[in-house]
């Protein structure tokens, strides 16, 4: 929770444009309900009654309810994917940004690829997380309150009958849910393997074509694509199977809602109107759960992207500025190195080194190998660490 509530954070700025979202959500979820309330009244009124009242108004109803649901599924469909794609640009400009202020033992540490792997593939993971999976969240989550209010309006025994079956797909729903995150993190990890095996080669081609190395590069490349068809079969293979377990377990409430519903119906103590009525907001009800279900696959996934993206941002840059730090200006009179130490862990490198070059000189550092000629240069533009510099 702790990582989805970072994600969520991001969508502060955005609040109002997610209020309006919500209230669409609402109509969504009210619509649905009202179609399946409207059952009994058509069914009852218009069929066995043959009130021709109910046979003006019912339709005229129909009509109305749909264009209410079709402008509030636009307006929060709209609306959702706004504060998504926002959230993941502005997600996505602050990683790179934060990867532009690493020093270069942050990149010697990172591979290429694998950075590039996080701001493209992993950031596109945690899109679903904070769009598609909170929109279904909330719409689903309003249409069954909307159709549980109608299934026990209309028949609260049969509802509770009907209810039972539901504590029966929570141990799915979270098995499934930990298999996907643990798949979609080696997923992940693949595929920022095979983006680093793709740049150093492309990149470095000159040398396997010097060195004839082109087979054994393509070995690795099929090894780790072979890997991630693996991981992405498997993660396949537990979606497909979700949604069948759903409906199976669905399947066993309404069997057992027909008979005694039907029952009920023979021993005249409860109308068609009723029974269809319920039963239709029972078989909505099924739609949304097993939505719900695929959503919880969708979130571990995104938490497995906001995983790797979030370590990144947690990298504290090795070189920073201290506080109130002046802007170097553009040099015009040189540069001045006075007093400067450095040293790699305990072995000592450069000790009291001072330095004047002006403006348009040209020094050349000369000593034997390992005196710390390349350390002294890298000093100035703080490629290993920062010293005070005059201009």
């Amino acid at each position: 929770m702790n990582l989805y509530n970072r994600l969520l954070v991001l969508a502060k700025p955005h609040m109002m444009k997610f209020i309006w979202a919500m209230l669409c959500m609402v109509i969504v979820g009210a619509t649905t309900a009202s179609l399946a309330f409207l059952i009994k009244p058509a069914l009852d009124d218009i069929f066995v009654n043959k009130d021709s009242s109910s046979l003006k108004w019912i339709p005229i109803a129909v009509i109305i309810i749909y264009l209410l649901k079709g402008a509030a599924t636009y307006g929060q469909t709209v609306l959702m994917s706004h504060i998504g794609q926002r959230i993941i640009t502005d997600l996505r400009n602050t990683l790179y940004n934060h990867i532009q202020i690493q020093p270069l033992s942050f990149f010697t540490k990172n591979p290429t690829g694998t950075l590039m792997s996080r701001i493209t593939n992993d950031i596109s993971m945690i899109q679903g997380a904070v769009s598609e999976a909170v929109t279904s969240i909330l719409k689903d989550t309003f249409t069954l309150v909307g159709l549980l209010f109608v299934v026990f309006y209309r028949d609260w025994q049969l509802a509770i009958i009907a209810m039972l079956v539901f504590p029966l797909t929570i141990y799915p729903i979270s098995e499934f849910g930990k298999r996907i995150r643990r798949i979609s993190t080696s997923t992940q990890v693949t595929m920022a393997t095979l983006t680093s095996l793709l740049q150093e080669t492309i990149s470095g081609s000159r040398i396997v074509k010097a060195f004839g190395m082109e087979e054994h590069e393509n070995k690795r490349f099929e090894k780790e694509n072979e890997r991630l068809f693996r991981l992405t079969m498997k993660s396949i293979s537990i979606r497909a199977i979700s949604s069948p377990l759903m409906e199976f377990l669905g399947g066993i409430g309404i069997a057992v809602i027909v008979f005694y519903g039907g029952y009920q119906v023979i021993n005249q103590s409860s109308t068609p109107g009723t029974f269809f009525s319920f039963l239709a907001a029972l078989l909505m009800l099924y739609e949304p759960v097993k939505r719900l279900t695929n959503v919880n696959n969708t979130i571990q996934q995104g938490l497995a992207g906001a995983e790797r993206v979030l370590s990144v941002l947690d990298t504290v840059p090795e070189i920073r500025d201290r506080e109130n730090a002046i802007d170097l200006p553009p040099i015009s009179r040189g540069i001045s190195i006075q007093n400067a130490t450095f040293s790699y862990e305990d072995q000592s490198v450069l000790k009291d080194i001072s330095l004047e070059i002006k403006a348009g000189e040209m020094v050349a550092f000369v000593g034997m190998s390992g005196g710390g000629k390349s350390t002294l240069v890298n000093l100035i533009p703080r490629f290993t660490t920062s010293i005070p510099v005059k201009s």
